[in-house]
């Protein structure tokens, strides 16, 4: 190889500029050593390096790169490459990828600044930016004032692997919260691109109400329950403890209350899009539910879910009882169960994906490949792998690579 050199070119987007390029190229016998294409705003930017063969006529070979570049009104730049550089371009190979993803109801330059020099802080190196949101309207902020939720993505792919990943998580964390969005840190394996089953949380997650609250409001012991409730979603109490105290809260209550609220229960945004779409794309979903079968079931009707475990509702004479029958599923039991669902399915558990809001989530979350604290108490912000607050249920579909673009 006598030379190598990197050609840049640059203009209005059109057909047909990368292959009249490189059939210029191909008379030569050029080697491609790499290649990278953006279009952004209809403005292409295309870069490809290339290895020019000692036989062939350097020269001769830039001038007529440059005339058909000129012929298609594009710019171009020739930048020479020294062995040295591109052997230790080649060296980098094979060194620890991650993505950074940025959520946000619409994404500002001070988000990507912040993003971004906490990136390169911790000696990352950004090799691609993808929007996997869609266009936006120059409508964007009236539909926003208008009530009508937008949102927006965007993904980094970076190289290099931070010296503290724990510092660099509480920083992305300290942001997210300034700035009202939300960034996950993934590494970039194979276990993100071959996710196969996905467990939710029911209550605050699936839907935006806690069902045994709404029960207790029903029974008129609405107060005494919510303030346990959320006690145990803080972590405050232990939660077959709080189970067991809000349950005997209930008895007496008739039966006929839970077919009304299952029929009201308010579902949380982007919940249907995303289970469709899981579903299409071949994922297993699960409920694995502190709530009631009842409730879980209904879902399971209306949206598909393969699984559903939750806790039994022991009714008698068309009255609650309080008590519940068979094994409470609190956290311990989620966890359990995901392993068993991942068994049964063939999946690893670095395939699966665990979504909740409460303190016993965790141990699912914790175990799960990605574990996602959905609108979560800060506990488990803090201690789940992701967290997404600012979008709906759907933005988890950006966190497995999925673009707006990308119907199915």
């Amino acid at each position: 190889m006598k030379e190598i050199i990197l050609l840049n070119i640059s203009g209005q987007d059109k057909p047909g500029v990368t292959s009249s390029i490189t059939s210029i190229l191909a008379q030569f016998e050029i080697d491609i050593l790499d290649i990278g294409q953006a279009v952004i705003h209809n403005t292409l930017s295309l870069g490809i390096l290339i290895g020019v063969p000692a036989k062939a006529e350097a020269s001769s070979l830039l001038r007529d790169v440059l005339f058909k570049a000129h012929e298609m009104d594009m710019h171009i730049r020739f930048e020479p490459v020294t062995e040295a550089e591109y052997n230790s371009w080649v060296g980098e190979q094979g060194k620890s990828r991650h993505i950074i993803t940025l959520l946000a109801r619409k994404i500002t330059a001070e988000h990507i600044g912040k993003v971004t020099q906490t990136a390169a802080d911790h000696g990352l190196n950004i090799d691609n930016i993808s929007r996997l949101s869609g266009r936006v309207s120059i409508g964007a902020a009236a539909l926003e004032k208008s009530g009508e939720k937008t949102r927006a993505c965007v993904e980094f792919s970076v190289r290099g692997a931070p010296a503290d990943s724990a510092q660099l998580r509480e920083e992305f964390l300290r942001i997210a919260s300034d700035l009202d969005v939300d960034i996950a840190f993934q590494k970039d394996d194979i276990y993100r691109r071959n996710r196969r089953l996905v467990v939710f949380d029911m209550d605050s997650t699936l839907i935006e109400a806690e069902v045994i609250d709404e029960l207790a409001k029903e029974a008129g012991v609405g107060e005494q329950v919510a303030e346990i409730t959320e006690a145990a979603m803080r972590g405050e109490i232990d939660f077959t403890e709080s189970f067991t105290r809000r349950m005997a809260l209930l008895k007496g209550l008739d039966e006929s209350v839970l077919e009304r609220i299952a029929h009201s229960l308010p579902l949380t945004e982007g919940v249907e899009e995303l289970v469709s779409k899981l579903k299409a794309l071949g994922f297993k979903t699960a409920i694995l539910s502190g709530g009631f079968n009842y409730f879980g079931n209904y879902l399971q009707q209306k949206m598909g879910f393969d699984y559903v475990y939750a806790n039994e509702l022991e009714i008698v004479d068309g009255k609650v009882t309080g008590n519940v029958t068979g094994t409470v599923v609190d956290g311990k039991r989620k966890a359990e169960l995901l392993r068993k669902i991942a068994e049964k399915e063939g999946v690893s558990l670095e395939q699966t994906i665990a979504v909740g809001d409460g303190a016993n989530d965790l141990p699912m979350l914790s175990i799960a490949g990605l574990g996602i604290a959905f609108r979560a108490k800060p506990l488990v912000r803090q201690s789940a792998k992701q967290a997404i607050s600012t979008l709906g249920l759907d933005g988890i579909l950006y966190l497995i690579g999925f673009r707006d673009r990308d119907t199915l």
